[in-house]
């Protein structure tokens, strides 16, 4: 019977995603065996949370009467998010045939689990549109209980946003993307983790250590062969957020 018990243990030890490295699924879990998930939908959002991964990504924008909404382009089905109201997007469909979700709704499916919500702020037409978008975006993760830095972190191209977030929620992840300001400045800021791309990070890669050193965490994205995953494994980055979250499992084995 011990033996038994040891050998199923080590069967779902195996199949385990990784616990060393915080594997993050890009948009939601898109371009993986399941051809049906659209980047950033409820379903993908869904299925990233099922399969047990660390973290779930997504992008979101404020509309013309200000409500958020997720979506990684400012456009859909060619209308443009910023300039136009949410009642004029719901003609919009994502390819697996939903409508564009909004944050609200989002959340919803997010409160569902325990996978880390990874919130990208895309930056708005102005710096005070960013600076709202991010606002709102606070309000809605209190009002679904997921204001924690346990259950949400937050990412942004916005350097503005970044430092918004590093003065008014100093305790949550809050990583800067692109990694095209050096860490001792970013840390000078209060922001408190860089996050790049899977191109950029080749040129600054002595900088995961430098961040490490000043207590930031490092991210890369767009990971996407077995290869690439363990060499960031290897190297010590904190979260690997891939296209492909199929690819965790097969890093784990």
């Amino acid at each position: 019977m011990k033996k038994l018990v040891l050998f199923f243990t080590l069967l779902a030890l195996a199949a385990a995603p990784v616990k060393a490295q915080k594997v993050c699924a890009h948009r939601g879990y898109w371009q993986c065996q399941e051809a049906g998930y659209a980047q950033n939908s409820i379903a993908s959002l869904k299925a990233a949370q099922e399969a047990g991964f660390w973290g779930s990504e997504f992008d979101v924008h404020l509309t013309a009467d200000s409500v958020v909404v997720v979506n990684h382009d400012p456009s859909i089905a060619g209308i443009p998010i910023h300039t136009s109201t949410y009642r004029q997007l719901l003609g919009a469909r994502l390819p697996n045939g939903e409508t564009i979700p909004t944050l609200n709704e989002y959340l919803h499916q997010g409160a569902k689990s325990a996978c880390m919500m990874v919130l990208e702020v895309k930056p708005q037409d102005t710096v005070e549109a960013t600076l709202e978008l991010t606002r709102r975006c606070v309000w809605q993760l209190r009002a679904h209980g997921l204001l924690d830095p346990e259950r949400v972190m937050f990412i942004s191209f916005s350097y503005d946003a970044c430092k918004w977030i590093a003065a008014n929620l100093p305790g949550f992840g809050n990583q800067y993307l692109e990694g095209v300001v050096e860490p001792e400045q970013i840390h000078a800021d209060g922001i408190n983790g860089i996050d790049y791309n899977w191109v950029a990070f080749h040129k600054h890669a002595d900088w995961v250590e430098r961040a490490h050193a000043l207590g930031l965490t490092v991210n890369v994205w767009t990971v996407d062969s077995p290869e690439e995953m363990k060499y960031l494994k290897d190297l010590g980055v904190d979260v690997i957020t891939t296209n492909r979250p199929d690819l965790a499992v097969e890093l784990s084995n």
